[in-house]
């Protein structure tokens, strides 16, 4: 294939590439929720404590990240209510670069900055919503599962 047909598919492709994007997010924040739920979310908990052992705040913020994670990832991956999922997780990825500020850029673990990068995905998603690999797509049709009905005949927005 040459180099401008690729281009040419790629650009003809774009609702596959944020489908796949979504995919992959709703993959790793699922993953992300289970290990949380093993036992990775106690570090965090401690951490949000701060010394002081409020019991109900941190419990509600282990909720909260467990259900987020694992039921809005499942979510993002179906394609099912995705904006909805992707803001749902939204506030768990601001604490969490809040909680790896103090770490600073370049970092040995790279939190910060990965915790960011999920955040500006979210928001990448939150705006895009879902593509035609989504339960959206097919349950409410093209051009209203973005939250509105489109005419047929009205023209797709263009960005030049």
């Amino acid at each position: 294939m040459k180099y401008k047909a690729l281009l040419a598919w790629l650009d003809g492709h774009r609702d596959l590439w944020l489908d796949v994007l979504r995919i992959y997010l709703g993959l790793g924040l699922m993953i992300r929720g289970i290990i949380f739920f093993v036992g990775g979310g106690d570090v965090v908990i401690k951490q949000l404590a701060g010394g002081e052992d409020t019991w109900f705040t941190s419990a509600l913020v282990a909720h909260y990240v467990l259900l987020a994670h694992t039921a809005g990832g499942a979510m993002l991956v179906a394609g099912l209510l995705t904006r909805v999922a992707a803001l749902v997780n939204v506030p768990v990825l601001v604490g969490a670069v809040i909680l790896h500020a103090p770490d600073g850029l370049f970092a040995l673990g790279q939190s910060l900055e990965f915790a960011a990068f999920v955040l500006f995905t979210l928001l990448i998603v939150a705006a895009a919503g879902p593509g035609k690999l989504s339960v959206d797509y097919y349950t409410f049709g093209p051009g209203r599962h973005h939250g509105h009905d489109t005419p047929e005949d009205a023209e797709p927005a263009t960005i030049h």
